[in-house]
């Protein structure tokens, strides 16, 4: 009974359980946003292009509400993770949950293209699935604050986790959903994609709930000057008191004397919104340069190598059934899951630096890979088992990755600069998307996702060369 005990407990700290157990209720609270929202993710994004293709949108005008979409969500998203700390964190996430919850109640009553289109990029909708909007690096920040710096990898872990978690239950839920909605209504994909909106919009407001529910303790740790208070028994003294006092009378005739020019002006507009923006530091700056060109390489790469295109590959090239194909990528992203939490015993005993690119560099080969084996036969079985072996380690530098970053800047620096590289994130991983249309069109595939597992492997050894070594600030 002691073994299985002590192989409980073992296993427990190893996969960051007690850590996420002990944690903070605002950590879990965050946590389960980040399921809820991921979910609501799921269960949209699927649907996205059936629906605005039933309201009879031709396919230029969705490629162009797509574009809008993401232009729109980088330019809010910068924006609101540069002046977040200064307006209260707990209000931007509320309003961004606020504005999730419209998205979802535009789509599911609204057909006009040009009000969907303003819904979506003023509010909180993703073509991808994937992380839209300032969320992430403000919870990020949050969680980074709130948490021991020992402890990091593990709370980033268990949020990935449940982001991951969160969006397949999601998309499982929207084709069970869609499949039911149709048989009531008699094949009516429209209304059942309107329902599936509806849901959209009720888990924005449940998203907002928790956003409530979250504690002070949340808000970016600031400096406040402390100001020293004239005594009124002096003040009486000086103004009201028989005591001849030369410096005293002529300090309160000086008062009253000063003209007005001289007193304090009301601040302009200019000033206010420059009060709002952060100060960053030479050296966070420095990082901060090195980090945009590192995630610039690595986010390209991931754009020529999404998974909507592994899956044409594999549909086209290798000519997998759609069964085949979805037990595949069900398997991948299990694995991947999965090994999220086993990178977390390496980082404790290497250091996020190191597991981060240590771990990544092993994928970026066996997708430089995957490509090489010939169709059909032990090729196609050989090229599934690329795939599968880049899943084992693909996601085991995400939990390290975020502790790094948090400790590379200083606290009162790290939102502004997590939503600057995830902007650039999302603008590089749009020029690798962009890309694959003309590569995947002319057959180029070794050019493709070989030079997207060579951009990754550079990634990987550059951040190793200018990191190692970099004691930790935040």
């Amino acid at each position: 009974m002691s073994t299985i005990t002590t192989l409980w407990k073992t296993l427990s700290k190893e996969s960051g359980a007690t850590t996420i157990f002990a944690s903070s209720r605002d950590t879990k609270l965050l946590c389960l946003q980040r399921f809820v929202r991921l979910f609501a993710y799921g269960i949209s994004f699927l649907i996205l292009v059936h629906f605005l293709a039933n309201l009879g949108i031709n396919d230029a005008r969705i490629g162009l509400f797509m574009t809008l979409t993401l232009l729109g969500d980088v330019v809010i998203s910068f924006c609101l993770t540069l002046i977040t700390d200064k307006v209260g964190r707990r209000s931007v996430l509320a309003a961004g949950a606020g504005l999730m919850a419209m998205s979802g109640v535009v789509f599911s009553l609204s057909e006009n293209y040009w009000i969907l289109v303003l819904a979506s990029v003023v509010g909180v909708i993703s073509p991808s699935g994937n992380e839209i909007g300032p969320f992430r690096a403000i919870e990020e920040s949050i969680l980074a604050q709130l948490t021991q710096k020992d402890d990091r990898s593990d709370v980033f872990a268990w949020y990935t986790l449940f982001g991951t978690l969160g969006a397949a239950l999601g998309t499982l839920t929207c084709g069970f959903m869609v499949a039911g909605l149709q048989n009531l209504e008699a094949g009516d994909a429209t209304g059942a994609y309107r329902v599936v909106f509806g849901l959209y919009a009720l888990l924005g407001v449940v998203k907002l709930v928790l956003t409530l529910l979250l504690s002070k303790a949340i808000e970016a740790e600031t400096t406040q000057q402390v100001y020293e208070t004239l005594p009124t028994e002096l003040e009486d003294e000086g103004l009201l008191s028989d005591t001849d006092e030369p410096s005293t009378t002529q300090s309160v005739k000086s008062q009253r004397a000063t003209p007005a020019s001289t007193r304090p002006q009301p601040p302009s507009l200019k000033s206010r919104i420059t009060a709002l923006l952060p100060t960053i530091s030479p050296q966070s700056l420095t990082i901060l340069f090195k980090l945009i060109l590192l995630f610039s390489l690595d986010s390209f790469a991931s754009g020529l190598a999404s998974p909507s295109w592994l899956t044409y590959f594999f549909t086209t090239v290798h000519h997998l059934p759609s069964q085949a194909l979805g037990t595949l990528f069900l398997t991948t992203n299990l694995l991947a899951t999965i090994s999220n939490l086993l990178a977390l015993p390496l980082a404790r005993r290497l250091g996020p630096l190191k597991t981060m690119t240590f771990t990544h560099l092993p994928s970026a080969i066996f997708l430089a890979l995957i490509p090489l084996p010939k169709p059909a036969g032990a090729g196609t079985w050989w090229a599934m088992g690329l795939l599968a072996m880049r899943a084992c380690t693909q996601s085991m530098d995400q939990a390290p990755r975020q502790a790094f970053l948090a400790a590379a800047v200083l606290p009162e620096e790290r939102t502004a600069v997590l939503g600057v590289v995830n902007v650039v994130k999302t603008l590089a991983q749009a020029g690798g998307i962009g890309c694959t249309g003309v590569l995947a069109g002319a057959g180029m595939w070794v050019v493709m996702f070989g030079g997207a597992g060579g951009l990754k492997a550079s990634y990987d050894l550059l951040m190793l060369w200018m990191f190692l070594g970099m004691k930790e600030r935040g």
